[in-house]
């Protein structure tokens, strides 16, 4: 799994991951995020290159979720793959996040 971060219009965190999230990468994910909700309270997790996710990575949605939320923050799940989202969505997991197609939406959508 590769993750890329970069900011997005000055104040939105961008995190571009390619590859499996499984119990084998879950952790480099979840640094990944830790370290970027640090200095952003609005992350944009861009999951067009996820072609798998374990329980493992389910796991660090949520941790994503509660880190944002105790920082009153909040993230949008971009690009996410039909199985993917048919996974998040079967497990009540898309319950907590908002989804956009592409990062412009995402990003319009975390503006307003």
């Amino acid at each position: 799994m590769n993750i890329t971060n970069h900011v997005y219009n000055e104040q939105i965190a961008v995190l571009e991951v390619v590859g499996a999230i499984d119990g084998s990468t879950a952790s480099n994910l979840r640094e990944a995020i830790l370290s970027a909700c640090e200095n952003h309270a609005l992350l944009l997790l861009d999951m067009k290159g996820v072609h798998f996710m374990s329980s493992a990575g389910l796991r660090v949605m949520l941790l994503l979720y509660r880190q944002l939320q105790q920082r009153d923050g909040r993230v949008v799940l971009v690009g996410l793959l039909e199985p993917i989202y048919d996974a998040m969505e079967a497990t009540g997991f898309l319950k907590y996040f908002e989804t956009a197609p592409d990062i412009e939406t995402g990003a319009n959508l975390l503006k307003g």
